[in-house]
């Protein structure tokens, strides 16, 4: 039975949208997309705030699932202005992901449910 991953903080995305922040079935993690709001619900138009924001949320999803983003296999991130950023994201990234690294793919978009924003991550772990 899939198992819904909610760390404080994170309550907004099923109270909100109905939606689990992560859910976790037969040892594998899939999270909601997240995008670099705060957790006031604030929107920086740092694109570095932005996407370190977004990578605290995966974090926070992994440490409620008591694991690191080493277990991370798939990440996908979406992009407003992919070029504009590309090496912000690439060395945010690196401070985050471990080997062995996950499968990436970034994708340009046009936007996002919530105007300003610039990044949006969608990740798949597993447990070891």
């Amino acid at each position: 039975m899939p198992e819904p991953i909610i760390p404080e903080g994170l309550e907004g995305y099923i109270e909100d949208w109905k939606m689990s922040p992560g859910i976790e079935h037969d040892g594998i993690i899939f999270m909601t997309g997240f995008t670099g709001a705060s957790p006031d619900g604030s929107l920086s138009g740092n694109p570095a705030e932005q996407i370190e924001a977004a990578f605290t949320k995966v974090a926070l999803v992994l440490e409620k699932a008591g694991l690191g983003f080493e277990h991370l296999l798939e990440m996908t991130s979406y992009h407003v202005g992919l070029r504009d950023h590309l090496d912000v994201f690439k060395e945010i990234r690196s401070r985050y992901v471990t080997e062995p690294y996950p499968a990436w793919t970034a994708i340009e978009v046009t936007g996002f449910v919530r105007e300003g924003a610039i990044v949006e991550l969608r990740c798949i772990a597993r447990r070891s």
